[in-house]
């Protein structure tokens, strides 16, 4: 089961999609700006929940997303919850899935308590596995965005995609 919750507080992202913290009081925030968190167990049947709970929440906040930029993302939010629960769920039984949308970008990042930081490799042409990272830095790239991974706090990891609302990063006019 995936529970989901606004966070408190909503944030703007710099021009890489990475949250710079609270709004300032004087900016208008567009109505579809917000962050929220996603929690589910470590568990296969956690990756079509994850991904039907972006796209519902996209769709449900009125974000203008193209429908390329909206299966980018939620390919995206389909192999960063896989490997979570591929390769963390025995030290992480659980994980986040936090999405964070600003005025020009939209970002989702993936959070597990596994310490180990993947790495996108080149991957075999002959083993079936092993492409997601690479898949979700090509789709990161071609969209102008940006992609990493960080240690948390409490040692884990979050993967983190942040792609722009407009193609090629084009900020609008007048914002």
């Amino acid at each position: 089961m995936v529970t989901i919750e606004r966070k408190g507080g909503d944030r703007t992202m710099d021009d890489e999609g990475r949250g710079l913290g609270p709004l300032p009081r004087e900016t208008e925030k567009v109505p579809y700006e917000g962050v929220w968190r996603f929690t589910a167990a470590a568990v296969d049947a956690s990756v079509p929940q994850a991904r039907h709970a972006v796209r519902d929440l996209l769709t449900r906040q009125g974000v203008p997303a193209s429908d390329d930029l909206v299966q980018g993302l939620l390919l995206i939010v389909s192999e960063l919850v896989t490997n979570a629960v591929r390769h963390a769920a025995l030290l992480s039984p659980m994980l986040a899935v936090e999405v964070a949308v600003g005025a020009e970008w939209v970002r989702v990042s993936v959070e597990d308590d596994h310490p180990y930081r993947p790495t996108a490799l080149v991957a075999d042409h002959g083993q079936t596995g092993g492409r997601g990272l690479l898949l979700v830095r090509e789709i990161t790239q071609e969209a102008g965005g940006a992609c990493d991974v960080e240690q948390t706090a409490s040692g884990g990891k979050v993967i983190w995609a942040a792609l722009p609302l407009k193609p090629n990063g084009a900020a609008p006019h007048g914002s």
